[in-house]
C-alpha cells in the first residue's frame, strides 16, 4: 500500500522558493536480506519563513559523487532551481 505513495513523494512537482537547501548523509542499519548500514542520503530546504521541508531522500549502499549528483538533478528536474 506504501510503495505507490513513496513513488508518488519521488516524483512530486518540488517549490523553487527555499532560502537554504542542507544536504548529508547519515550510515543507518536496514533489514533487507542482511541488516547492513546503507547511506540514506536526505534533502532539507528551508523556506524563508523558517517553515523546514525534507525535499527528497535516497537509499544507497555507500555515499558517493554519483549518487548525489543524480540526486539533484532530479531534484532540479522537478523544479528546484537554486
Amino acid at each position: 500500500q506504501m510503495i505507490p505513495k513513496v513513488e508518488a513523494y519521488h516524483k512530486r512537482k518540488l517549490s523553487d522558493k527555499f532560502f537554504c537547501v542542507y544536504l548529508d548523509a547519515a550510515y543507518v542499519p536496514l533489514r533487507r536480506e542482511t541488516f547492513e548500514r546503507e547511506a540514506v542520503y536526505i534533502a532539507i530546504g528551508i523556506k524563508p519563513n523558517g517553515h523546514k521541508e525534507v525535499i527528497d531522500y535516497r537509499i544507497a549502499p555507500s555515499e558517493n559523487v554519483e549518487n548525489w549528483t543524480e540526486m539533484l538533478q532530479d531534484m532540479k528536474s522537478r523544479g528546484l532551481e537554486q
